[in-house]
């Protein structure tokens, strides 16, 4: 008698056990998609506030209306540069590096600065245009 008693205890939990399994495998999945789409979503909000961070400071105020102005910089190393920088009317020399910004000097007559120059184009860039036929004087 202990033989068929063991047998129907056994019997309710195996069939529990299957008709659990599909319903598992079937939470399994449908958790699966709601994790990957919370996780686009969380990537895609990250990629939008960027975005909109970007277009805010982007929109902020121009660069005649700030105080201090970058004249020029110069690198003197991998990690090390002289900057320098207009603040109202003083220029001053700025030394940079890794943790570290150090006013070198103040200049007690300002740098004068030649008027925006038309950038050249390198010569690789027009070897490439000839090459493409795309020459700059086809242009004007």
């Amino acid at each position: 008698m202990a033989l068929p008693l063991s047998v129907m205890a056994a019997e309710p939990v195996t069939t529990a056990a299957t008709a659990a399994a599909p319903v598992a495998s079937g939470g399994v999945a449908g958790q699966l998609t709601q994790l990957v789409f919370g996780l686009l979503l969380v990537v895609g909000l990250i990629f939008l506030l960027a975005w909109l961070l970007r277009r805010v400071q982007q929109a902020g105020p121009a660069g005649k209306g700030q105080v201090i102005e970058l004249i020029g910089s110069r690198a003197l190393g991998p990690r090390d540069r002289l900057m320098l920088v207009q603040v109202g009317n003083e220029q001053i020399l700025l030394g940079l590096s890794p943790g570290t910004i150090t006013a070198l000097h103040v200049l007690k007559e300002p740098v004068q600065v030649p008027a925006a120059t038309p950038t050249a184009t390198p010569e690789f860039a027009q070897r490439l245009m000839e090459l493409l036929g795309k020459d700059q004087k086809d242009k004007k």
